[in-house]
């Protein structure tokens, strides 16, 4: 049994009470867009139809009605304060391993939150010592980078994103604007480690003009991501990994096209540890926030069986 994505509820609850997704979003401090995907992804969830489009706004559906009336009641349970006897705390310690693109890029950017709602509890974090080792005992549960084969070992969904070039607005001034993937012929591709993203995506774009095993390769993240914001190349980004800086302008989006990524993210662990409550309470509340900050939703019910070779990469 599952409980349906908290921010979801939360989105649904505040545009059932206020009457409209704009004034859930201002209320919560989210894009209208963010809320209508909160609203689908629910709908999903649920396998329910709780809203439907009324003119230039939204109406519930009579299943809408219903579950709003149940989301506030249990809204106002939740805002009721605990009782003393009633008050748990999570302590110990919880050691995280997670690949360090992921880390620098989105982790370390949001841990305090984590860290907020559960100060008894001492977190650690961590890089594998090998980045497709997962089981060297280092850590109670890993963040990598791959295709979810990691045998014998429990693998649950945490991400999987499309993949697009970026570049510095400076470097888009310097070419004189890229209007079409021909143009990117003009300009230097970077890789990491290998160029299978840039050919799949040049291939995708269906353009012969550009080489895509020409330009610089890297052997870590850090370093694409530091070239391209430079501007001394176009690289392959994703959403994750790009998230901020696309945000702050620092890097943009000459193409609106995208591929889908040659590998994800994974939470891998020992069958045995994956319900303790502090490694539970981390990946529900990663999720959550990825959902809350990115728009990623995690679909339930994504824990794999590996039958397979392991894997990892550099991300």
């Amino acid at each position: 049994m599952y409980l349906p994505s908290m921010n979801a509820l939360r989105a649904f609850e505040a545009a059932a009470r206020l009457g409209g997704v704009s004034k859930a979003a201002a209320e919560l401090n989210l894009t209208r867009s963010a809320i209508s995907h909160q609203l689908r992804f629910l709908e999903g969830e649920l396998g329910t139809k709780l809203v439907k489009r009324e003119g230039r706004g939204i109406a519930l559906t009579p299943a809408g009605r219903r579950y709003a009336r149940q989301i506030q009641r249990a809204f106002s349970l939740l805002r009721e304060p605990p009782s003393a006897a009633g008050t748990t705390s999570l302590t110990g310690t919880l050691r995280v391993a997670c690949v360090s693109g992921f880390c620098t890029y989105w982790l370390s950017r949001h841990i305090d939150d984590f860290h907020r709602l559960h100060p008894d509890l001492q977190l650690e974090v961590i890089r594998p010592a090998h980045l497709a080792d997962v089981t060297s005992g280092a850590a109670h549960i890993y963040i990598v980078f791959g295709h979810g084969d990691w045998p014998g070992r429990w693998v649950e969904l945490v991400a999987a994103l499309d993949f697009f070039p970026v570049c510095s607005p400076s470097l888009l001034n310097k070419a004189g604007g890229l209007s079409s993937p021909d143009d990117l012929a003009r300009c230097t591709l970077l890789h990491l480690i290998d160029p299978t993203d840039w050919r799949r995506w040049l291939g995708a774009a269906r353009t012969r003009s550009v080489d895509p095993d020409s330009g610089i390769y890297f052997s870590d993240i850090h370093f694409v991501i530091s070239a391209t914001l430079a501007g001394q190349g176009v690289a392959m980004g994703d959403d994750l990994i790009c998230a901020q800086a696309l945000r702050q302008g620092q890097l943009i989006r000459p193409f609106a096209f995208n591929i889908s990524g040659t590998g994800s993210y994974y939470f891998v662990a020992e069958h045995d540890v994956v319900e303790q409550p502090a490694v539970a309470a981390f990946r529900t509340w990663l999720k959550d926030k990825l959902s809350e900050d990115l728009g990623i939703s995690i679909p339930r019910n994504t824990e794999i069986a590996s039958e397979h070779g392991g894997d990892g990469q550099i991300r």
